[in-house]
């Protein structure tokens, strides 16, 4: 039997007629206050993460093959397909899928208002599978059939402002340097909503061979590849090793070509999720301070309560190492306290705002419309089992005052 954990228990249970002290009930507070905002932090940092990344690989896979004069550029060079190019995507390791698209500047028109937006054109090949669960009106426009439809997605935002819905027609100005102005009528089969308005306020999907068309460009000739790797996070390998494929293909069919992952292309919007991470790390540091010198306090308390009993214990012949674990014990019994209520609470709240979505955001400054909760088993765990160790192992250096308690004088302490 582990005698110091059976006294511990014993003594943890206040008689019928007492209450936990006041110091014991502030250091459960003070314990599950502080696990309960360590698991909002997370939850949300966690979300923010997923959800961010999700939506933006959504819009623009892992990794991007362009011609390099059209970074950063819409109407410029196209890059011209061809069996031996995408080979060449298709033979790097960790290549999942691929399709092209092309891209046109142009503006929507009409008696209400006039917005800026991006047509871009797919082809049968591209994933609809983001799209498929944004969809909030009508139906996908149908890319790659045999006959070419004049049919366009867009976002719930635009349709708003241009006060469109689904089958009204619309016409979009497309001017470029050197070019007499174009003008184009789609029909809009769909209406969408991803939650990240830079994105939506601007984007317009539709059949490639649209965007070909207006772009004098023959069918061979398109903006570039969009590339899905295994994982976001190998898709950096992946294209540090296709752009040196790239960069030392002699065939002349590579030239000019370079390849970006999607935190290169939106290096700011990565960094910026990055420094969430030294936000929650701050968080969880000030929360471990207040549990630890809360518990701390309850500790001693608990020491000056058992002075008589540690008296005799040592009288007996217990070693201070034993009785030290006594107390580290009992403020284990408080902490786990403390935990199970910070985590009812901070689970609830979760589960909430996951549900109902009621907590909203400034989707200019959050790129989010609603606050994002992920709750995910790994880290939640590791979460409490981090906190519970700190704890105690912190608590070590206290409890070392049962060592300085002489027999003799706890015996008579009254």
């Amino acid at each position: 039997m582990n005698l110091a954990f059976f006294i511990a228990r014993r003594t943890a249970r206040p008689a019928s007629s007492e209450k936990p002290g006041v110091m014991e009930r502030i250091a459960v507070l003070s314990v599950a206050l502080s696990v309960g905002v360590m698991i909002l932090s997370l939850a949300v940092m966690m979300g923010f993460k997923r959800e961010v990344t999700r939506k933006i690989t959504g819009f623009a896979a892992h990794a991007t093959l362009t011609d390099v004069r059209n970074v950063r550029s819409l109407n410029s060079v196209p890059v011209r397909r061809s069996d031996y190019l995408e080979s060449l995507i298709r033979g790097t390791e960790g290549f999942v899928s691929m399709a092209p698209y092309a891209l046109q500047g142009g503006i929507v028109r009409t008696d209400e208002a006039v917005e800026g937006i991006v047509l871009k054109g797919v082809d049968a090949s591209y994933d609809w599978r983001f799209f498929e669960e944004w969809l909030l009106e009508g139906a996908l426009p149908r890319v790659g059939d045999s006959i070419r439809t004049k049919g366009i997605l867009v976002s719930r935002n635009l349709s708003r402002r241009l006060k469109l819905g689904v089958g009204d027609r619309v016409e979009m100005l497309f001017v470029e340097r050197d070019r007499m102005p174009r003008r184009d009528r789609f029909k809009i089969a769909g209406i969408y909503s991803s939650g990240m308005d830079e994105m939506d306020n601007t984007l317009v999907m539709t059949d490639l061979r649209n965007v070909q068309r207006l772009s004098d460009r023959s069918d061979r000739e398109i903006t570039g590849y969009e590339i899905f790797t295994r994982s976001l996070a190998s898709s950096g390998e992946y294209v540090r090793q296709l752009d040196r494929t790239l960069l030392y293909d002699e065939s002349g069919e590579t030239d000019n070509l370079t390849v970006q992952s999607v935190e290169m292309q939106y290096a700011n919007i990565f960094d910026w999720l990055k420094a969430h991470d030294v936000n929650a790390a701050v968080i969880i540091a000030i929360m471990l301070l207040v549990a630890f010198f809360n518990m701390t306090s309850a500790l001693l308390i608990l020491v000056m309560e058992r002075t008589r009993m540690i008296g005799l214990l040592k009288s007996l012949g217990m070693p201070d190492g034993q009785l030290r674990r006594i107390f580290l014990y009992r403020a284990a019994f408080v902490a786990l306290r403390g935990m199970a209520w910070g985590n009812g609470a901070g689970l609830t709240l979760c589960l909430l705002q996951q549900w109902t979505g009621a907590v909203k955001l400034s989707a200019e400054g959050y790129l989010l419309s609603e606050v994002p909760v992920a709750v995910e088993w790994s880290w939640w765990l590791l979460l409490n089992g981090g906190v519970l160790a700190t704890i105690v192992l912190l608590l070590v250096i206290p409890a070392s005052v049962v060592s300085r308690i002489r027999p003799d004088e706890a015996i008579r302490y009254e």
